[in-house]
């Protein structure tokens, strides 16, 4: 892209000087309508009122490739010095004058053409692929006032409307990647026909930002086709069913429910269409499952329409449907709003093929549910063996006031081209109302669009007009092509509006007086559709009719069969999680101890490095010692504990995801389970050598980017889709963890009540405060605390085959004391019939304390050991005192309990 993109600002000032030499074109928006409706800016100015012309540039400072010349002169040296000598010169510039001089000997009608006049030409066409969105008709409502730039008119490059039907050499041109067919010479005026076509229609594109030529140049082929894009009649009918069902959806819930509160999808109807024809079209791509995050507007639209949620459901749950009952397992939980309700389902697609969906649950909180879903996608590539991670994919559809305004978003762009987070690209669609509640954009947000941060991704960005349906089907085919060709995220920035307000019963006029004015009367995508194919000829009044009723008939014969559903047990979590117990039924403990020689065995392992491996000197003595602990079966210390518990859990099948910042090592330098060469520094990691051949993934531990919200959202969403995992998050220091408090509220705290989605998810978070200052010290312990919702006045059942206080609460938090504990607590996640999340006060000084060591003994499951007690090995919630007392005591008056730290101080 190097030459294409290098000197055009350089040649623009080359042609401004050029022009100055009389009068010159200067371009000012909206000021003289020209006779043409290409020279739309145009008003010739005097050569005294042009602005100072900059001084020649030197040739000897010039650089020497194609678009960097900025002089007549200059063009003329290159092209003598080609012609003495065509490797003397750049080799775009030895394309260059091979096209044109070719060109122009064997097409005599052109003669008259110039080298000078081809560079403009060729600057006007990347003018047009760099800015031409700027002149597309993207706004339904035709509010919003844009300068159109002034390179985007041909005055700016010296052409007049004389030269409408002059014809021109596209040699040049072609060089640009524009125009396929081999048409050498064109009028100017076709020319800028194909241009407006290509750009400034419903679709604005920008992609001139990326780097990679390749990328740009596939994009330019689908662009720039010798004629606009048109779908046949078949086609049309599809998109016109879609279309109906989205806004017949709509109006149904509107006539029967009028003062419920759903976040109708009206004014950005298109959206069903667009999804479902780019699911159709990923699928046959080989897209197998598709997990999808979005806001409230729109959600049950998408939930009936594209993910085909049974619509007797979606009517149960707006009349207050009832629960089930005397059911095994019965898990109802407190419930949520049903506009953040999720749920997953397969379903045909156009193609032939099926596709799984899964729409995530989220809370009001706008964008947190971003990172959960591109978690939750990697996962599914795990766990299906999707290397190639073209069969998951995540779409996210977000609002144009959050997508410019929320961090998480930033955050969750940056794990896209991470090797332990990507998933292969995502897709987002913005929904952009061009208002966000009562927030006009210009309050909003700085940039010229809501997707202007998603340019420092390289991401190629497709702004649709969204009361063209054919234009948003085209844009969100071609993002799903984008997707899986070159993996990486791309967006449809599709621009709509909200015929309502915020939500149904409020009233926009209040703050947009203006913009609801032209709404009343502006009419719906619907309409605009039926007209165009009414003209096309292609359908008629009765098709239209015959769709309609058969919607009309399906909605109102669910909507009576409603009335009588019955919700079965909830569909609440995936193939993955049968048999795992709800929180009404008992679940038996199990022991987490290990055989001794498979102790011994995988200590062996894990402490032992390749001969020809030369690690720091500090960390082969770490490594030493460990492999010395095992040996001997005393003294193993907090790293070697919890290498232990995931070695185990490795060695039985299990997947084991640490992640976090600065992770690999540990933030206070005693994990070292990445170990790196002082010589090469080549890195080995001795947990991926537990078994035979073991899956590289099996055990990943790797440090994340610098966010907190992103990455504990991620892994949350990995947790979730497979309970055979141990997942873990570790702040770099626990004081940190408030960085992604949202995630702590709305999801981990709550998420399971709220929507019956079990995750065994930890949290390592570094508590103690050991001279580091106030924002290095506590984790808050009180908080996690605050926010169990066990209850305080019941003293709950101890029996132990009655007792089930874990399950009913909703996380353990834990400040374990012995390295011995902090193993049993890790494999207990994995060893019981439940999931639980985990928040963990993870030591400091402890990691190097003498007196916190535990034997081996305490890890394994040999009776008579002491670690072994009535119930066998596990996690112990009360370790008695060691120091020598009798049964009874006399005089005791007070009894402490401590835990952490504080025990050995």
């Amino acid at each position: 892209m190097g030459w294409l993109r290098a000197g055009s600002s350089v040649a623009k000032l080359a042609i401004r000087r050029t022009l100055s030499q009389g009068g010159s074109y200067a371009a000012r928006s909206r000021i003289v309508p020209s006779q043409s409706r290409y020279f739309h800016t145009t008003v010739f100015k005097s050569k005294a009122q042009t602005a100072p012309v900059p001084r020649p540039v030197p040739l000897s400072k010039l650089t020497d490739s194609f678009l960097d010349g900025t002089s007549s002169v200059y063009l003329e040296e290159l092209q003598r010095a080609w012609e003495a000598d065509p490797d003397s010169v750049d080799e775009s510039w030895d394309n260059f004058f091979r096209n044109f001089v070719g060109q122009a000997a064997t097409s005599p009608g052109i003669s008259g053409q110039t080298i000078q006049e081809s560079m403009r030409l060729l600057l006007l066409v990347r003018a047009y692929q760099v800015n031409g969105h700027m002149k597309a008709k993207l706004d339904p409502l035709g509010l919003e006032e844009r300068e159109i730039p002034e390179d985007l008119d041909p005055a700016f490059y010296g052409f007049t409307e004389a030269d409408l039907d002059r014809e021109f050499f596209l040699g040049v041109w072609r060089m640009a990647g524009f125009l396929s067919e081999n048409r050498p010479v064109q009028t100017l005026r076709s020319i800028l026909t194909r241009l407006e076509q290509a750009y400034c229609g419903s679709i604005g594109f920008e992609y001139m930002h990326i780097a990679e030529r390749d990328k740009c140049n596939w994009l330019r082929d689908k662009i720039e086709t010798p004629t606009p894009m048109q779908y046949n009649r078949q086609r049309r009918e599809v998109i016109l069913d879609r279309l109906i069902w989205s806004t017949q959806f709509e109006n149904f819930l509107a006539t029967k429910w009028t003062t419920a509160k759903r976040f109708g999808l009206e004014g950005g109807e298109t959206l069903i269409p667009g999804m479902k024809e780019m699911f159709d079209r990923a699928a046959d791509l080989g897209v197998e499952s598709i997990v999808i995050g979005m806001p409230h507007r729109g959600r049950l639209n998408v939930l009936g329409n594209v993910v085909r949620k049974p619509l007797r459901q979606i009517f149960s749950e707006f009349s207050g449907g009832t629960r089930p009952v005397d059911e095994v397992g019965l898990y109802t939980g407190t419930g949520d709003v049903k506009y953040h309700l999720g749920t997953s389902y397969d379903r045909p697609t156009r193609g032939g093929k099926r596709i799984h969906l899964s729409l995530v649950a989220n809370p009001s909180h706008l964008e947190a549910v971003d990172p959960v879903v591109v978690g939750k996608t990697r996962a599914k590539q795990y766990y299906s063996n999707d290397e190639d991670r073209t069969k998951n994919m995540a779409v996210l559809i977000h609002g144009d006031g959050s997508f410019a305004g929320q961090g998480v978003v930033y955050e969750t762009l940056h794990l896209s081209a991470l090797p332990n987070y990507t998933t292969g690209g995502t897709i987002h669609i913005v929904v952009n109302n061009q208002v966000a509640f009562t927030t006009d954009p210009r309050a909003g947000r700085s940039s010229q669009y809501c997707t202007d941060v998603a340019k420092a991704l390289n991401a190629p960005i497709f702004h649709v007009n969204g009361d063209d349906v054919e234009a948003v089907v085209h844009a969100c085919e071609l993002a799903a092509e984008w997707r899986q060709t070159f993996h990486s995220d791309v967006v449809v920035d599709l621009v709509c509006y909200r015929r309502f307000g915020h939500n149904e019963i409020d009233e926009p006029s209040f703050t947009q007086p203006k913009m609801y004015k032209i709404i009343r009367n502006h009419p719906s995508a619907l309409q605009i559709y039926r007209n165009k194919l009414l003209e096309s000829g292609q359908v008629t009044d009765d098709d239209i009719g015959n769709i309609s009723q058969k919607v009309s008939t399906i909605l109102n014969d669910e909507f009576l069969a409603s009335k009588d559903y019955v919700p079965k047990r909830r569909d609440w979590l995936s193939a993955y999680w049968t048999g795992f117990k709800s929180p009404e039924q008992i679940s038996r403990v199990r022991n987490t101890g290990v055989k001794p020689e498979i102790l011994k065995n995988v200590g062996k392992a894990i402490t032992t490095l390749p001969d020809n491996f030369k690690p720091h000197r500090a960390v082969k003595k770490v490594y030493e010692q460990r492999a010395q602990m095992i040996e001997t079966g005393e003294g193993l210390d907090w790293a070697m504990g919890e290498a232990l518990a995931f070695a185990t859990l490795l060695v039985e099948g299990n997947h084991v995801r640490l992640s976090g910042q600065d992770v690999e090592r540990g933030t206070f330098s005693h994990r070292h389970s990445v170990i790196h060469d002082q010589e090469t520094g080549e890195q080995y990691c001795p947990l991926d050598h537990v078994i035979i051949n073991q899956n590289e993934e099996m055990f990943t531990v790797s440090n994340s980017s610098l966010s907190e919200f992103g990455v504990l959202g991620f892994e949350l969403g990995y947790s979730m889709e497979n309970p055979n995992s141990l997942v873990m998050w570790e702040a770099q220091f626990g004081d940190f963890a408030n960085g992604a408090q949202v995630i702590f509220d709305q999801f981990i705290s709550s998420g399971e009540a709220k929507w019956l989605r079990q995750t065994g998810l930890v949290v390592l978070l570094p508590h103690g405060y050991d001279g580091q200052g106030p924002e290095h010290s506590s984790a808050r312990l009180e908080r996690y605390l605050q926010m169990s919702d066990d209850n305080p006045f019941v003293i709950p059942e101890m029996d132990t085959t009655l007792r089930k206080q874990i399950q009913e609460c909703n996380w353990q938090v834990v400040n374990v004391t012995t390295p011995a504990n902090y193993f049993h607590v890790l494999r207990r996640q994995i060893h019981r019939e439940f999931r639980k999340p985990l928040i963990v006060m993870s030591p400091k000084n402890l990691l190097r304390h003498k007196d916190c060591k535990s034997n081996l003994s305490e890890f394994d499951d040999v009776r008579g050991h002491p670690g072994f007690d009535k119930q066998g090995t596990r996690f112990k919630r009360l370790i008695k005192d060691q120091n020598m007392h009798s049964d009874l005591e006399e005089g005791i008056r007070r009894l402490v309990l401590c835990s952490g730290k504080v025990c050995y101080a």
